[in-house]
C-alpha cells in the first residue's frame, strides 16, 4: 500500500442527484493528467518520491532553467509542481515522463484530504475573523462597537501575550480538508467530482492525497 496523489484545480460546485433522489453538494475538480517530472530516490536525495507537473503553460513564460527540467521529461511547461512521497517499490510503477490519470489513482467511494490556499479576505477586524461579539452599543459608548476590548495584563508579565486574538489577515493560507468522499470519476473529461467543498478558491490549485486518517483502499496497492 501506497498514499498516492494528484494535482487538480477547482473548476467550481455545483449538485448531482443520487438514484434515491438525494441532493448532493459536488466540487468539480480538472485532474489533468498529470506528469512524472522527476524521481526522487533515497540513494540520491534521501527520500522518495516523485515530482508531478499539471496544467499547462507557455514556454515564454519558463525560465530556461525549468524548460531543461520539463525536456527531460519530454513534456509541455507546467504551471503547477508538486512531490508526491511514495515508498521505493511505489515507485516502480512510475517513469519520467508518463502521464496519469485520475481514473489510475482514484476510484468512487475512495476517502482523500484535499490540500489547498484558502481564499484571502484581506485584513479584517476580530468580529469576522474570530466570532466575537463586539462592544455594547448602548448610551456613553463611542465609536467602539466592532472592537477587540481592552488586550492588556496587569503588570505581570506587563506585556501583550504571543496569541492574542486581534484583527489581521484573513485567508489565504494552506489549510487540508481531511475525509472527502470522491463521489464520481470521468477520465473521459479528466474531471473528478468530490463531496462538499475544498480549501480553495476557483481556479485554485489542490493536493489530493488518499485519506490519513482511513484505510488505504485495495486497488491502490503497490
Amino acid at each position: 500500500m501506497f498514499n498516492m496523489g494528484l494535482l487538480g484545480k477547482k473548476v467550481g460546485m455545483t449538485q448531482i442527484f443520487t438514484d434515491d433522489g438525494l441532493r448532493v453538494p459536488v466540487t468539480v475538480v480538472a485532474t489533468g493528467p498529470c506528469v512524472v517530472l522527476a524521481k526522487r530516490t533515497p540513494d540520491k536525495d534521501g527520500y522518495a518520491a516523485i515530482q508531478l507537473g499539471f496544467d499547462d503553460k507557455k514556454a515564454s513564460r519558463t525560465n530556461r532553467p525549468s524548460m531543461g527540467h520539463f525536456e527531460k521529461a519530454k513534456t509541455d511547461p507546467k504551471r503547477f509542481i508538486r512531490e508526491i512521497r511514495l515508498t521505493p517499490k511505489a515507485m516502480e510503477k512510475f517513469e519520467v515522463g508518463q502521464e496519469i490519470k485520475v481514473d489510475e489513482v482514484f476510484a468512487v467511494g475512495d476517502i482523500i484530504d484535499v490540500t489547498g490556499i484558502t481564499k484571502g479576505k484581506g485584513f479584517q477586524g476580530v468580529m469576522k475573523k474570530y466570532n466575537f461579539r463586539g462592544g455594547k452599543q448602548s448610551h456613553g459608548v463611542h465609536e467602539a462597537y466592532r472592537h477587540g476590548g481592552s488586550i492588556g495584563c496587569r503588570l505581570t508579565p506587563g506585556r501583550v501575550v504571543k496569541g492574542k486574538k486581534m484583527p489581521g489577515q484573513l485567508g489565504n493560507q494552506r489549510r487540508t480538508t481531511q475525509n472527502i468522499k470522491v463521489v464520481s470519476v470521468r477520465p473521459e473529461d479528466n474531471l473528478m467530482l468530490v463531496h462538499g467543498g475544498i480549501p480553495t478558491a476557483k481556479n485554485g490549485y489542490v493536493v489530493m492525497k488518499y485519506a490519513i486518517k482511513k484505510p488505504v483502499p485495495d486497488h491502490a496497492s503497490a
